[in-house]
């Protein structure tokens, strides 16, 4: 069958299919992409040839940032529980480095997506050509090796053969849960055009089985006498859980042991916020009620997490002098964490098999007791956060609560960075494991607006609300033309306070005075300390085709949300928030050093206050 390079791929990725507890989905159900003169001619065509004539079905989808789209495609990824992967195409030079950003972020949460960079002649005929970086230590070094570290699996396609080896292997990663992240195939774009005499077999139907491989007995075993022998055992739920869909087995088995849950970002929702072994997020910006069962845990079982610094408290929020370990999860790199007695299995098998093994056990009435009074507790707190009644300006608490009360279990909220993570892992009220779209492991401003597209397209019957402040909203709000283009109906919470409020708070803390962290003119003393900047982002929105609603007050927020949940089409709700909070109150610490010596008595007096709490940091061993 003689078909170009990229006429080939895209025939190839229209006949591969995911398949887990025997249901099938397209594994490739589309490709993200901008054209430009490393692509339009190769996968530009062969996308434009299977549109036009049905051979092949790879539907194009135009974004408008190929850092974007890669986040798009991440979103999409993660919606469906990483059995389905978009593939993301960009020319050669900029177009495909402005993916480097996307990919490390979809490689750091372990979520698959497939990157079609466009790379430099193989022929190397008209070297150096537009756009072409020319290294002296080899004439086969471009920018495209830069994906090389940020990847799980990299390959450049310099013959048209390659791709057959190439394209299997990008598959069998893409499918694995262990190993799964970018996936990336360098496409020089002489060879994209280049035509070959394919087999047949090639393009046949594939379905890639994704296992759940079950605990090995005698690691259940040990696992079981551990848990069995605990006084205060803790689960920290990660996101293993979701993407296993294992959250009905998690449900049963903490009901049945009284185990208490607390949740990363990528775990909220596994246990609803309400159930009677909830006790919240842990951790950094965890709540005061799983913090505190953390510090005397002597036994936490970690399911699907990855044990980030943010979930340990850089390693201090577990405080038992003896605590041990044990990890269910699919990845040996996960499940070695902290000296643990490892469970290498798929969550949903894993934890069945622990339920069943602890049969008729389950913790003390006093310890499941304490639980729920601590969970109690922190739940007042939240409460008095949503009704602060902050004036002249509302918190930025009091809108994540209006928001919360306003959703539906099934509406999916999507952030990413800056201080609404730390909020909404504190405060974020979730019943549906999907409800909660938070990424957080490479916590990139500029994710949101683009997730909202994925999250939609992967979820078109439920609401989907992006939550994004005026920092992040200036990185990247180019998608919100997808969506209107798309015809996708997106509801965007474009909260302004002038500023970088994480950051500012962070900076306080550590005694640099939220130096460089407000939007503001330069003032006489040559800092950025002068007055507020006229910037309009409501405007700006409105200027890219969306529906913009302006609120200055709670209740006006309350009644904006409604509007924009009537609505049909995307919608942004624009409310300021005060830049200074008040924020919820931390329990927890986070690992970032402060200058050992300094001029500046703010900064002497944060590092006496660092040094005291890194004494009690502590491998765990």
């Amino acid at each position: 069958m003689r078909l170009t390079t990229a006429q080939a791929l895209v025939r190839f990725l229209a006949n591969q299919y995911s398949e887990r507890d025997g249901v099938e989905h397209r594994l490739i159900p589309g490709c993200f992409g901008i054209f430009g003169h490393g692509n339009v001619a190769g996968i530009g065509q062969a996308l434009l040839q299977a549109a036009r004539t049905g051979s092949d079905d790879l539907p194009y989808y135009l974004a408008r940032n190929e850092q974007g789209q890669v986040h798009a495609a991440t979103a999409f990824a993660k919606m469906r529980n990483r059995l389905q992967a978009f593939a993301c195409t960009a020319s050669t030079g900029p177009g495909s480095t402005n993916m480097i950003t996307g990919a490390a972020l979809a490689t750091t949460n372990r979520i698959p997506v497939l990157l079609l960079p466009s790379d430099m002649f193989a022929t190397r005929g008209p070297d150096p050509v537009l756009q072409q970086l020319e290294d002296t230590r080899g004439g086969d070094v471009t920018v495209n090796d830069a994906f090389r570290p940020v990847s799980k699996y990299f390959d450049r396609i310099t013959r048209p053969e390659q791709l057959i080896s190439a394209a299997l292997a990008a598959m069998r990663v893409l499918t694995d849960p262990v190993e799964t992240g970018a996936v990336t195939l360098a496409l020089p774009q002489d060879v994209q055009a280049e035509a070959y005499d394919w087999p047949e077999e090639f393009f046949r139907r594939r379905v890639w089985h994704i296992d759940r491989p079950v605990p090995e007995p005698d690691a259940l075993g040990r696992a079981v006498d551990l848990l069995r022998a605990a006084k205060a055992p803790l689960i920290v739920a990660g996101g293993g859980v979701v993407y296993s869909e294992a959250w009905e087995e998690l449900r049963a088995f903490a009901a049945s042991t009284g185990i208490p849950v607390a949740d990363t970002h990528a775990g909220k929702g596994a246990v609803p916020w309400d159930h009677p072994s909830a006790v919240g997020g842990i951790g950094s910006t965890g709540t005061s009620a799983a913090n505190a069962l953390a510090a005397e845990a002597d036994v936490v079982l970690g399911i699907g997490t990855r044990y980030s610094d943010f979930t340990t408290a850089s390693h201090t929020v577990f405080g038992n002098p003896g605590v041990k370990f044990v990890n269910l999860n699919v990845a040996r790199l996960d499940a070695a964490k902290h000296s643990a007695e490892m469970v290498l299995a798929d969550a949903k098998r894993g934890i069945a098999a622990l339920h069943e093994a602890l049969a008729g056990w389950q913790v003390d009435d006093a310890y499941r007791t304490r639980a729920r009074l601590l969970a109690d507790e922190w739940n007042r707190t939240a409460d008095a956060c949503f009704a602060v009644g902050h004036q002249p300006l509302p918190a930025q608490t009091e809108i994540l609560g209006a928001l919360n009360s306003e959703l539906d279990d099934r509406d999916v909220v999507i952030n990413a960075a800056g201080s609404m993570p730390g909020d909404l892992q504190m405060l974020w009220r979730a019943r549906d494991p999907k409800a909660y779209h938070v990424e957080y492991a490479y916590s990139c401003m500029g994710y949101e607006v683009a997730a909202g597209v994925g999250a939609k397209m992967a979820a078109p019957d439920r609401e989907v609300v992006v939550l994004v402040g005026d920092g992040s909203y200036l990185m990247m709000a180019q998608e919100i033309v997808t969506m209107v283009a798309e015809g996708l109906k997106v509801i965007i919470v474009l909260v302004q306070n002038h500023g970088f409020a994480s950051i500012g708070s962070l900076s306080e803390s550590l005694g640099s005075q939220r130096f460089g962290t407000s939007y503001r003119y330069r003032a006489d003393n040559g800092l950025l300390e002068g007055g507020v900047l006229p910037v309009d982002l409501a405007a700006n929105a409105a200027s890219l085709g969306a529906t913009v609603l302006r609120a200055s007050t709670v209740d006006e927020f309350r009644a904006a949300v409604k509007q924009a949940k009537a609505n049909s089409t995307t919608t942004v709700v624009h409310v300021e928030t005060d830049l200074l909070g008040p924020n919820p109150p931390g329990s927890a610490w986070w690992d970032v050093p402060v200058s050992e010596v300094s001029d500046l008595d703010s900064t002497r007096a944060a590092r006496e206050t660092y040094a005291d709490v890194k004494r009690k940091q502590r491998p765990y061993l």
